[in-house]
């Protein structure tokens, strides 16, 4: 057995056992610890399926919330979350709660697990947003018919999680680091993040910088995935291409994640429950062994993870005693006899080493400061969002009268994106959802007066309730003379 590492004291951890094989897991993940003699105290509390059973729409218990607070480290397995209905997942309600903003997804080519891809030298940690974008799980059904969720990103929101990439490499002595957007499409939201991205770089000079649109990245981590290094990107952009990158190396059941924050940071497995094979004694537990890793290594722990992970590695490439899963022919043994192998070759170091890690700061809040207010702020006019089965010309000409003598003109009608009213002479599919654009003929400076369009807007809007159904308005601005919206497609 290792000798305790030379560390202060142990340090309390908040565990979280889940659902399915998630106790089966945590058990064997503990126990390898404990062999390590690594510097842990654990604190378990409830979380998942059966927390939902108990009517907490959030699937976490207030004691669970009250541990994480207090300890500032969780290690989570699997939990269940209701799909298509229910309550929110109680993944995103931890992430979302502790503003565990930064998801850290290594991805490297294991010994002993052979892929299509093995020997290509993948060694890459992919870098997601993890609170905003569409999981913000803002959305609305507008009408019977059409649904809408808000993809909301913020400037800060960019800047954190792009410093966080530079900074994790930097920390793992890694060269490049890669910014996957669909700018190309979305160029207000995604492109905040590739204009963040070109702001901040400059302070890292020392490290490579490119762009990639993400469908490119996703081509390319497969024709040629040892181009990448670190790759840093949007919420549910990371979140698809994460589990893409974990294929090439063997799949979601050896990969681990971390979730990190300014005052908490959760280490968790990134497969799901395996209700079918749960009880059974049969769960890989390498994937939450793996982020237990890298906890240890979060904590500065580095003697004990390193000891893990190499009686890991060796563990993986002599090829005894592994689970069905990671079995040739998938004849393999159960949890306990492989938790016991690992345990058995803790002290030994494989051919495979251990990157030099570094314990690396995220930058919080107060310290971000790529972002600068505009001098000039203009409201030019407003969209708003209404339900109507008539046609685009029946209903552009309705709202063009409604606009007379008001301090609007209409400047258009779209369907889902498209312009519909003038006609650009495309052939869109109408739903019963169209969004219409009021131009200010006067547009209000918001910097020069009191001014704020407000009785203008809900002049025109008590207008056209008179005569249709209103969902919302949204108020079109320019930044110093700029734009600050998009137009929809076909506009002149």
């Amino acid at each position: 057995m290792p000798a305790a590492e030379n560390f202060p004291a142990k340090t309390k951890v908040t565990a979280l056992p889940g659902d399915g094989i998630g106790p089966e897991v945590m058990a064997a993940t503990m126990k390898i610890l404990a062999a390590a003699n690594a510097p842990i105290e654990w604190e378990t509390a409830e979380a998942g399926a059966e927390v939902f059973k108990k009517g907490i729409g959030t699937g976490v218990t207030r004691e669970a919330l009250d541990s994480i607070a207090r300890n500032g480290l969780a290690l989570k397995s699997p939990l269940e979350t209701p799909v298509g209905f229910g309550g929110k997942s109680a993944n995103v309600t931890l992430r979302k709660h502790f503003e565990l903003y930064a998801n850290i997804r290594p991805v490297r080519e294991l010994p002993g697990i052979t892929t299509p891809f093995t020997g290509r030298g993948i060694d890459m940690v992919i870098v997601r947003e993890n609170v905003e974008d569409v999981y913000a799980g803002i959305e609305h059904m507008q009408t019977p018919s059409v649904a809408q969720c808000l993809k909301l990103m913020t400037a800060p929101g960019c800047e954190r999680i792009i410093r966080a990439a530079f900074g994790l490499a930097m920390a793992e002595d890694r060269k490049k680091v890669t910014c996957a957007t669909k700018a190309n499409i979305m160029k207000l939201t995604e492109g905040m993040m590739k204009r963040m991205f070109e702001k901040v770089g400059p302070d890292f000079a020392s490290i490579t910088q490119d762009h990639i649109i993400i469908d490119n990245c996703a081509h390319q981590l497969v024709i040629a995935p040892e181009q990448f290094d670190v790759i840093v990107t949007s919420n549910m952009n990371g979140d698809i291409i994460s589990d893409l990158a974990a294929g090439l190396v063997g799949g979601l059941g050896i990969a681990p994640s971390s979730n990190l924050g300014d005052h908490v940071a959760m280490f968790e497995a990134v497969h799901g429950s395996a209700p079918q094979i749960a009880g059974k004694g049969l769960a890989n537990p390498t994937a939450l062994l793996s982020a237990a890793i890298m906890m240890l290594r979060h904590i500065g722990a580095f003697e004990s993870a390193t000891t893990i992970e190499q009686a890991l590695f060796i563990t993986l490439a002599e090829g005894k005693n592994l689970t069905g899963d990671l079995s040739p022919r998938g004849h393999g043994v159960g949890t306990d006899a492989f938790t016991d192998q690992v345990i058995s070759n803790l002290g030994r170091s494989s051919n495979l080493p251990s990157r030099d890690y570094k314990k690396f700061e995220l930058v919080a809040w107060p310290d971000l400061t790529a972002h600068t207010e505009p001098n000039t702020r203009e409201l030019v006019g407003i969209d708003v969002f209404l339900e109507s089965d008539l046609g685009s010309e029946e209903l552009g000409h309705a709202l063009a009268e409604i606009a007379e003598d008001t301090p609007f003109r209409l400047n258009g009608v779209s369907n889902r994106g498209v312009q519909v009213y003038p006609s650009s002479g495309g052939q869109t599919f109408l739903v019963d959802h169209f969004a219409c654009r009021f131009m200010f003929k006067h547009p209000i400076n918001l910097n020069a007066s009191l001014a704020n369009g407000q009785p203008e807007i809900s002049y025109l809007v008590q207008r056209i309730g008179a005569k249709f159904t209103w969902m919302h308005i949204e108020k079109l601005q320019s930044f110093d003379g700029k734009d600050a919206f998009e137009r929809p497609q076909g506009e002149g």
